[in-house]
């Protein structure tokens, strides 16, 4: 179990020494910012407290004292939550005065639990204790105070935030803020479920029941919600440029679907490329539209070839309607290019309209429509 609730430590350790390094990379133009000098100050608490969580797990004794590391742990826990409220109050607030207001309450409540841990960790002997009583309590009342005390400064907020971060995302128009209040909300619910489990750990172990291996419970959903966290804490500066490189693989993928059908259409018709064809997707929106465009203006060239009365979708079995629309027009596309290259036209052929009149709403629903008819046409081509 150690292993695992190191394995734990470490990687939320890493995730947040990874959103720092990657905040402090814009301190040339962000320095003179507060709410940028607040969210470092944040990153920098969230850091200590994993790395000492980390220290924890390794020695009993840090800087030559007794379960030190836990209390900086714990300390910079309750810091690093109050400057994620206060945070959250920034990007949200509409006054300033509010605003300016609720974060005092804040500094001055993570002040009094700071002091309060170290009241009660020193009058229960923290420091000459095994650590292992500051993982579930070991019965003794004054710990079993000290952590459920701990639990408490780290559920409270996971509640604020989670309340207000729903509120605060619908009414903002910044969208890089309302994703990062979307992930912060995702964020409290699962560190809410660490301190549940928390809970769970040290009431079972006073109680004297054994829940084994579920005791892990907690340490993962800590790991797992400082990732999320530290992604909410940065996503405001990298999730515009993440969405554009989502876009461009989504589209790259799609032009990269698109190519076996468009190039049997264009060997069939060459004269539907503007321009010679190339490799390069420099410009991939605009490769990206020709390529649709050229397909579309390919089948309509084999208008003449596809026989109305032929059974092209005969023998496939799909899953639905779209789907099985799409094979019948790749079949139809397939039986309509050996036609025209033997020079067969049918008596009965389909001379006017094109993928069955279908009338897509948007480019992107074009684009998906066409990924599909390609895909099957793939298929076809790959089992004939």
């Amino acid at each position: 179990m150690n292993t695992t609730r190191t394995l734990c430590f470490v990687i939320a350790a890493l995730s947040s020494y990874a959103a720092l390094v990657y905040r402090l990379s814009q301190v040339r133009r962000s320095r003179r910012d507060s709410a940028y000098r607040m969210l470092v100050v944040t990153l920098l608490f969230q850091c200590l407290t994993f790395t000492m969580g980390a220290v924890a797990m390794g020695s009993d004794r840090f800087l030559g004292v007794g379960n030190l590391a836990i209390l900086l742990m714990h300390l910079s826990a309750v810091a690093f939550c109050v400057c994620a409220q206060i945070i959250l109050l920034g990007w949200a607030a509409t006054v300033a005065e509010e605003a300016a207001r609720k974060t005092r309450y804040w500094v001055i409540t993570g002040i009094a639990l700071d002091a309060l841990l170290v009241v009660l960790f020193l009058v229960a002997d923290g420091t000459g204790r095994p650590a292992t009583d500051f993982n579930t309590g070991s019965g003794q009342p004054l710990v079993l105070t000290y952590l459920l005390a701990f639990i408490v400064s780290q559920a409270v907020p996971c509640v604020t935030i989670f309340r207000q971060c729903g509120p605060y995302a619908r009414m903002t128009d910044n969208v890089s803020v309302r994703q990062a209040l979307q992930t912060l909300s995702v964020a409290a619910v699962i560190l809410f479920l660490y301190c549940t489990g928390r809970t769970v750990n040290i009431l079972t172990a006073a109680a004297g029941v054994d829940i084994g291996v579920w005791q892990l419970a907690s340490n993962v959903f800590s790991a797992l919600g400082i990732v999320t966290l530290s992604l909410g804490l940065t996503i405001s500066s990298w999730g515009a440029s993440a969405t554009r490189l989502l876009d461009w693989a989504r589209s790259y993928r799609s032009y990269r679907a698109l190519y076996p059908l468009w190039r049997d259409l264009y060997e069939s018709s060459p004269d539907i490329a503007l321009e010679p064809p190339g490799a390069s997707v420099s410009d991939l929106d605009y490769r990206l539209h020709r390529r649709v465009v050229e397909i579309r203006d390919g089948w309509r060239d084999l208008r003449p070839y596809i026989d109305r009365t032929g059974g092209a979708d005969a023998g496939y079995r799909g899953t639905n309607e779209e789907s099985r629309q799409a094979f019948a027009e790749a079949a139809q596309i397939r039986q309509a290019l050996r036609a025209k290259s033997t020079g067969t036209i049918p008596d009965d052929n389909k001379d006017a309209g094109d993928f069955d009149d279908r009338d897509t709403v948007s480019f992107t629903a074009e684009v998906a429509w066409l990924t599909r008819v390609a895909s099957a046409y793939s298929r076809i081509r790959t089992a004939n």
